[in-house]
């Protein structure tokens, strides 16, 4: 190994990777992926696709997961800076229903690395963002679900957003500090939150 650095985060499955970055008055070269590099860290997950979104500043896209075919996810930004955030829905497990973020940028070139079991999402901070992730299944349609971005059960403190909560996943009443206006989905506004999704609670 060598090429990637990978730090534990607070909660079990959830990793944040720094990949070596070699540079020159030319610019710089990194491997983004290695599944050998990975396989040594204990991560071996095959990843089956890639995907790839742009986003203006203060959309926030979450917090998504699939029922029945969950998804390991690798995810980085190369363009911009957002947040991204983690919630553990593995029932028995002693994090459930807590969160961790982090801010992943093309400058800071760090990789978010979430096992199964958890929701994912993220708020752009910058202008405009460009975000890619590996995932190790598919997408099914008709399995895909989510909880609510703002659920103050679970409490996720997201960076630069203010607001007061009125009991839904709604935009309305939110923007990002310098006034820009909370952008969401219909669908992602129609969330509800933890203890409304899963019949075991917090």
């Amino acid at each position: 190994m060598g090429q990637i650095k990978v730090n534990k985060c607070p909660i079990e499955g959830l990793y944040v990777i720094e990949p070596t970055v070699h540079g020159d008055s030319r610019g710089y070269f990194a491997e983004t992926y290695n599944y050998n590099d990975m396989k040594e860290a204990g991560l071996d997950k095959v990843f089956v696709q890639d995907n790839q979104s742009g986003s203006q500043k203060g959309v926030l896209r979450g917090m998504h997961f699939q029922k029945q075919y969950p998804q390991t996810k690798l995810v980085r930004v190369i363009r911009g800076s957002v947040f991204d955030v983690a919630v553990d829905l593995r029932e028995g497990s002693a994090t459930y229903g807590k969160w961790f973020g982090v801010e992943l940028s093309e400058e800071n070139r760090k990789q978010f690395y979430i096992s199964e079991g958890f929701a994912h999402g993220y708020l752009v901070l910058s202008d405009e963002a460009e975000f890619c992730y590996k995932v190790t299944d598919f997408w099914h349609p008709g399995d895909e679900s989510g909880l609510a971005w703002n659920d103050p059960d679970i409490g996720i403190e997201w960076p630069k957003l203010t607001g007061t909560y009125k009991g839904s996943a709604s935009a309305d009443g939110y923007a990002m500090e310098d006034g820009t206006p909370l952008t969401l989905s219909e669908k992602d506004q129609m969330w509800k939150g933890l203890k409304d999704t899963f019949k075991f609670q917090i």
